[in-house]
């Protein structure tokens, strides 16, 4: 397939990636192990920007050409028609190396830190709607942390290798219909028998289900502890006994596709477990680290646009003679929208220079998205109020966003337990 834009653009910049300065690269581990948070050394910043380099920079203008062209012109008949074609926009971004960027070279990544994976969902956030990012999202930084941390050889040349390169869909199956944020409460069980798994069970909410190549599945792989009896599997979704039940209508995130999955007997080698059985709980724990950054660094872009795109339209219309802008109460109330954006901005700059350090950013990561969800529902809601009539219609960036951004509270954790997690790490919460 021939290159054009952005993607040219970056197989040069990636062409050029092992002439960087070692400040800006990561090595990888000599036991094929990608590199963890601790082993990347931090670039040297711009003085115009607090953690990002100009290869931050260059990464962010390669992937705003492709968006400009394979994706933004096609986004509202992906909205009408529920569902994007998956495949052909996952081979363009993985081609051009932005599926993987902070992934082992040695399975098509760049192997750069998770910085540069932050500045991807940035740019990310310039697609015209939420379901697209959140797809892409799904693929490069929620199903495949914990197959590139700790997947053996095998599976990441299977499964991790396919997926950066863009010739494979994943989809994460963790939540189910009766537990949601409760991840310790989920029912599907992995039942060994001689070197398989029988697998019997069901996911709900399921992100790229209905077009999905392999899920990065949790399961209950024996009767412990629920913190200590959960495993990750690699599960190709062409197995005998995975039925798509159904694909999801929804409040918003409509060019995504949403699946209901049931397994019914499917036999998987023991041999796709990610790492060690009965670990998955907590790998799926340090998956949600870097998910909920994802996501704040993705909805960060998509406030900006919102912001200044209302900001254009209340210049323009008018009411009693002068344009709604004018108006002390609603500049006012943008410029207090925007404070809250910069804020919510320097604390997802603050947790993502700490954890490429090495740090844990649980608790902080926990807060960002907490005011994430939050500051969306409310810049959405404050926002649509002065377009007016416009603002009710789907004609309109901001009325797309009061819906696809209202997941954000719920998904990925809901906004309860991320208040949970933060008080756990204070030390607030009542003793059992």
């Amino acid at each position: 397939m021939a290159l054009r834009g952005g993607a040219l653009r970056f197989h040069s910049f990636y062409s050029n990636f092992l002439k960087f300065p070692s400040c800006v690269r990561v090595r990888s581990l000599s036991n094929n192990v990608p590199p963890s948070p601790a082993t990347a050394t931090v670039p040297e910043v711009t003085d115009e920007h607090v953690i990002y380099t100009q290869q931050h920079f260059a990464l962010k203008e390669s992937l705003g050409k492709i968006i400009d062209q394979e994706i933004n012109p096609f986004v509202d008949q992906w909205e009408a028609e529920g569902t994007f074609p998956a495949h052909k926009i996952f081979k363009i971004l993985g081609t051009a190396g932005f599926l993987g960027v902070n992934k082992p070279v040695e399975y098509g990544g760049l192997g750069l830190d998770f910085s540069y994976s932050v500045a991807v969902a940035e740019e990310l956030g310039n697609i015209r709607c939420g379901g697209i990012p959140m797809a892409i999202g799904v693929q490069s930084d929620m199903a495949t942390p914990a197959l590139a941390r700790f997947g053996s050889a095998e599976l990441k040349k299977e499964f991790l290798l396919p997926t950066i390169m863009g010739d494979k869909v994943a989809c994460l199956g963790v939540s189910e219909v009766g537990a949601g944020s409760d991840v310790s409460s989920i029912m599907t069980k992995a039942v060994k028998k001689g070197d398989e798994y029988v697998i019997n069970g069901g996911k709900m909410w399921t992100t790229n289900g209905t077009q999905a190549d392999w899920m990065c599945l949790l399961a209950n792989t024996s009767d412990g502890p629920p913190h200590r009896n959960k495993s990750l599997i690699c599960l190709p979704m062409n197995l005998p006994g995975v039925h798509i039940a159904r694909k999801i209508d929804k409040l918003g995130m409509w060019s995504s596709d949403t699946a209901e999955v049931f397994f019914d007997d499917v036999h998987v080698p023991c041999q796709n477990i990610i790492g060690q059985e009965g670990m998955g709980f907590t790998y799926q724990m340090l998956q949600f680290q870097e998910e909920r950054l994802w996501a704040v660094a993705n909805i960060v872009t998509m406030m900006d646009n919102i912001m200044q795109e209302t900001i254009q339209y209340t210049g323009q219309r008018k009411i009693f003679k002068q344009p709604v802008l004018h108006h002390q109460s609603v500049h006012f109330k943008l410029a207090e929208l925007q404070t809250e954006v910069e804020l919510l901005r320097s604390l997802l700059y603050h947790a993502t220079a700490l954890y490429i350090k090495g740090n844990d950013v649980t608790k902080l990561a926990s807060m960002a998205k907490l005011k994430a969800g939050r500051l969306a529902r409310e810049l959405s809601d404050g926002c649509l109020q002065y377009w007016g009539g416009m603002g009710f219609t789907s004609d309109v960036l901001v009325s797309r966003f009061y819906r696809d951004s209202r997941l954000l509270s719920i998904g990925a954790g809901a906004d309860e337990v991320m208040l949970g997690i933060i008080c756990k790490y204070m030390d607030t919460l009542p003793k059992k």
